[in-house]
């Protein structure tokens, strides 16, 4: 079983990308949001954490290795928690998931079906059933920090943590939240106290509807 692959990044589709590891190059399915990622990183060395898996027809013995990689091992297991839902599966999987991980979770966690159907793939029906069974285990992918938010300090990290439960106290949604704090701290200030970061959250958002 593959679990993790390290190589260059040789050749970027639509839907795979190729690591070259030493002679060999292996073709890796991935989905759209991390066809993203990788945009700028050809030719680079990335590490992709993959599941592999089986495709075809076993009684008719037509049967092809696959494998999927993300660069997140949470991703990772997003994805098979994903695939577990009755009528979804691997294939449906990496079409539908074209949001990063945190904002699918995050339309799960707060069950709305309308931003799930939306998914390529995903019907109204699919999205409810998505729903039933993963909501109550979702809470911890919908949390997932941006890269803005993780390059920041640890003591800016920790003020932004408490900031995002006073927005939701508020009333903001948590997918919501994130994006108002991503923006907030793109500015690169230093905040020293929760008010402080919820007022350059507030103009941060105001500068935007301007």
């Amino acid at each position: 079983m593959i679990v993790k692959l390290t190589g260059r990044v040789a050749r970027l589709q639509n839907d795979a990308v190729h690591i070259a590891v030493d002679a060999c190059e292996y073709e890796v399915l991935i989905p759209e949001f991390v066809r993203q990622q990788l945009q700028s990183r050809i030719g680079d060395n990335v590490s992709l954490h993959t599941i592999q898996y089986l495709e075809g027809n076993p009684a008719q013995g037509r049967l092809t290795p696959r494998l999927i990689g993300f660069l997140k091992e949470i991703e990772r297991e997003f994805f098979e928690l994903f695939c577990s839902v009755d009528g979804v599966g691997s294939r449906k999987a990496l079409r539908a998931m074209v949001q990063p991980v945190a904002e699918v979770a995050s339309s799960i966690e707060e069950q709305n079906v309308k931003a799930l159907s939306a998914l390529p793939g995903i019907g109204p029906a699919t999205a409810e059933r998505v729903i039933a069974k993963l909501r109550r285990k979702v809470p911890k992918f919908a949390l997932l920090i941006t890269d803005t938010v993780a390059a920041q300090p640890a003591e800016t990290r920790t003020l932004i943590e408490e900031t995002f439960d006073v927005l939701r106290s508020l009333g903001h949604g948590e997918s919501e939240a994130r994006r108002l704090l991503d923006e907030a701290v793109k500015s690169n200030r230093k905040f020293k106290d929760v008010q402080e970061l919820l007022q350059a959250v507030y103009e941060s958002s105001h500068n935007r509807k301007r």
